[in-house]
């Protein structure tokens, strides 16, 4: 061993993240000090973003099975049976600290990252769809300038890379201020006969480095992203990758050539901690050891040491299993497509893992050490106090009054159409390119992103939701109406959900009231996907989402994909044609009895009065799933000409938005008294459909939902070019269009 490496490490693991019972553990496990180089592995390995020790005893009690599932959780992306030997992979994960501190290549190396984790299955990236949170833009140059840089990272790496970014969602609160969060999710394509795993096997096989060289950027970046962010983040921006995304366009192809010629036998993505995790992770799976050489590694800077080699996440790299007898032909396709391709190490039966200088050995681990040995974490929990007052609160009849007193009705719709969170996103989508590839059958604002499989009939739906405000006010509900609700979304478009992945959001796990509201949005997503029989089949934990002590709302973040079997049943949220019936199906437009008042955690009750409280929303996941089945049946037998479902900002909003884009008007009567009118447009109650159809459809529409126990209330009838709600608001199409439209616009021009 190296003793040149063997620094005093006790007065270093603490600066790499390491407890001392941490530290204490891995003497243990070595059964003697480590070295810097090893202790910086353990560092990295044990991180909360390698681990998941604070986790990983939750997590293993999701639904991971399914009809659908062909590959749960474990593996880079988990992966869905679509049928013909076809399949779709997908994942999401965050790049939330980097994106904070370097916005642009915080927010560009999360995409690159997952589009790596996808086909590093062997599956063709086919789009990407992206989670956004940032506090609020107005006034604050540095929330603007994190917004424009995060959509512009996302754009140029998409679009360099001829991907479409199709759908997702961006909302605004103070909450998240100091700590922005990006979550990116990619989806790709492939033959069910062609998927590769990452496992390491074979004594004697190579794992073969393809892609960049290897610099100092990243280097001790999982470190970064499981620690709160403070005044020093700053100063660690170094920690922060930087991208090429035409460099992983290259990457790309040549892993797919090599794929299709089966000249590789397993393909894993470097990711956080670089070669390091890649490699472990790899041969942990096979149960097997690995010998490293760092001289074989190509370098960006000459002098870097075997620490700095092993943790850099230097983007657009690659490790791939390779039978010694067929290197030759995998470097010639790499030098064909002029990118490096270097045998680092090899596959050994010894169940260490070796780092080695040409024949200088300078650290050897127990590779399960590195794994399956690494901390495990249940963390004290208790109810946060704040949850005493802030969901005792509820808006009062003097309170609705004195809003009246203040604004008309249209004057409250035009704010709700006009607020950050409602309006449309086309500001961030149009620098998207999301008709590459030109399988995009609905295009961003409409319930679903939907991708057209080629030369097939399917296609498949995709949407993203969490809301932060309603885990705030209670995280089991919350996350509960988060898989709920991308699940309504689907069979908004006529989609059979399949499976979802997810990205959970919280502050430090260490602090009692954090790990009480994970574990209750935990508990809500299991309840959530047995229920609505939606697997977890991928996904990712982002803890420490904290700046200066403040935590972000807990935010569980839920990406479904559906299946539509033919893509002509198909349906968007527009209205279609003048004269038809507009139909509200599912809970009725004012909450009765025991239920919510749907207040509680509403845009309305944020943006007129100032304030996240009261009660979260209530859902009955029994009448959610019969009201998905009726809505998709209401489609295949085209009973329906439109739907969406509704949810930020209440049926006023759904109504809108189904007007302007379909450019056409609406006139509407809620059977409801004036005084509770307020309450019935933005309340924000689970489990309704607004849906539109020809009259002579309605007696059939009136009997499926007689069937399925759905209640129905004929609320209206499309026509003209205003929107007319009980004669209280009236505002032309046009009109609505400009507002919503064109929000984003104004705030980020000025």
């Amino acid at each position: 061993m190296n003793l040149v490496l063997m620094l005093d490490v006790g007065k270093e693991y603490k600066k790499l993240g390491l407890k001392d019972n941490e530290f204490l553990k891995i003497q243990k496990c070595l059964g003697r000090k480590p070295n810097y180089l090893e202790l910086s592995i353990y560092s990295v390995m044990w991180s909360e973003h390698c681990s998941y020790k604070s986790s990983r005893a939750l997590l293993k009690n999701f639904k991971t099975t399914g009809k659908y599932v062909l590959q749960g959780p474990g593996e880079n992306a988990g992966i869905l049976d679509i049928g013909d030997n076809q399949a779709i992979v997908f994942k999401m994960e965050s790049h939330n600290h980097p994106s904070a501190v370097e916005p642009y290549q915080g927010a560009a190396t999360g995409i690159g990252g997952i589009i790596r984790d996808i086909f590093a299955m062997g599956a063709r990236p086919i789009c990407s769809l992206n989670s956004l949170r940032f506090g609020k833009l107005y006034g604050d140059e540095h929330q603007k300038y994190l917004f424009e840089m995060v959509v512009k990272g996302i754009g140029d790496y998409g679009n360099c890379m001829g991907i479409p970014t199709v759908g997702g969602e961006v909302y605004f609160d103070e909450t998240y201020k100091g700590n922005c969060l990006v979550n990116a999710m990619s989806v790709g394509l492939a033959q069910k006969d062609k998927l590769i795993k990452s496992m390491a096997f074979g004594i004697g096989n190579y794992l073969v480095l393809i892609g960049s060289s290897t610099g100092r950027d990243g280097i001790h970046g999982a470190t970064f992203a499981s620690d709160e962010l403070n005044e020093e983040s700053e100063a660690r921006r170094p920690s922060v990758q930087v991208g090429d995304p035409f460099m992983e366009k290259v990457v790309l192809e040549v892993c797919l050539e090599l794929l299709d010629k089966k000249m590789i036998l397993g393909l894993q993505d470097m990711g956080a901690a670089g070669i390091t995790s890649s490699s472990v992770e790899m041969a942990s799976k096979g149960n097997v050891g690995l010998d490293i050489d760092v001289a074989m590694v190509p370098l960006r800077e000459a002098s870097m040491v075997p620490y700095e080699i092993m943790i850099s996440e230097s983007q657009e790299r690659m490790l791939a299993l390779v039978d010694p007898s067929r290197l030759f032909e995998v470097k010639a396709i790499c030098d064909k497509w002029n990118i490096n391709c270097e045998s680092i190490g090899t596959v050994t039966d010894n169940s260490m893992y070796r780092i080695f200088k040409g024949e200088e050995l300078l650290g050897e681990i127990p590779v399960k050490t590195l794994t399956d040995e690494a901390p495990i974490y249940y963390h004290k929990f208790e109810k946060p106090k704040y949850l005493e007052t802030v969901v005792s609160f509820s808006l009062v009849e003097n309170d609705y009054n004195s809003l009246r007193s203040k604004y008309s009705h249209n004057e409250i719709f035009k704010k709700m159409i006009s607020s950050p969170n409602i309006c449309s996103k086309k500001w961030v989508w149009e620098q998207y390119d999301h008709m590459v590839q030109t399988n995009t059958a609905l295009l961003p604002g409409h319930d679903s992103a939907v991708i057209r499989i080629k030369d097939t009939k399917k296609a498949i739906a995709f949407s993203c939701d969490g809301n932060g405000r309603y885990c705030y006010l209670d995280p089991y509900k919350g996350a509960i109406i988060a898989v709920a609700e991308t699940a309504r979304n689907l069979a908004c478009c006529g989609a059979v959900p399949m499976g979802l992945t997810d990205c959970l959001n919280y502050g430090s796990p260490e602090k009692p009231g954090i790990f009480w509201q994970f574990k209750n949005s935990i508990d809500g997503i299991i309840k959530a996907c047995e229920e609505l029989d939606i697997p977890v089949i991928s996904g990712n934990v982002s803890f420490y989402n904290e700046s200066f002590g403040k935590a972000i709302y807990p935010t569980p973040v839920i990406g479904t994909a559906g299946l539509i079997k033919d893509v002509k049943n198909m349906l968007g949220v527009d209205f279609k044609d003048s004269g038809d019936i507009i139909i509200l199906i599912g809970k009725k437009s004012v909450g009765s009895g025991n239920e919510t008042d749907g207040i509680g955690g509403s845009e309305f009750l944020e943006l007129f009065f100032d304030k996240v409280a009261g009660k979260c929303p209530d859902i009955d996941l029994f009448y959610e799933k019969a009201l998905h089945s009726l809505c998709i049946d209401l489609i295949k037998n085209g009973l329906i000409k439109s739907a969406h479902d509704v949810s930020a900002g209440g049926i006023a909003v759904t109504l809108a938005e189904s007007c302007l884009l379909g450019k056409t008007g609406a006139k509407i009567n809620i059977d409801v008294k004036e005084k509770d009118l307020l309450k019935a447009l933005y309340n924000e109650n689970q489990s309704r459909i607004v849906i539109s159809a020809s009259r002579e459809n309605l007696e059939a529409i009136k009997s499926k939902c007689e069937e399925s126990r759905v209640a129905y209330e004929e609320i209206g009838t499309t026509s003209g070019e205003t929107l007319n709600i009980n004669n209280e608001i009236t505002i032309s199409v046009n009109e609505i269009i400009g507002l919503y439209d064109n929000a984003i616009e104004k705030i980020m021009s000025k």
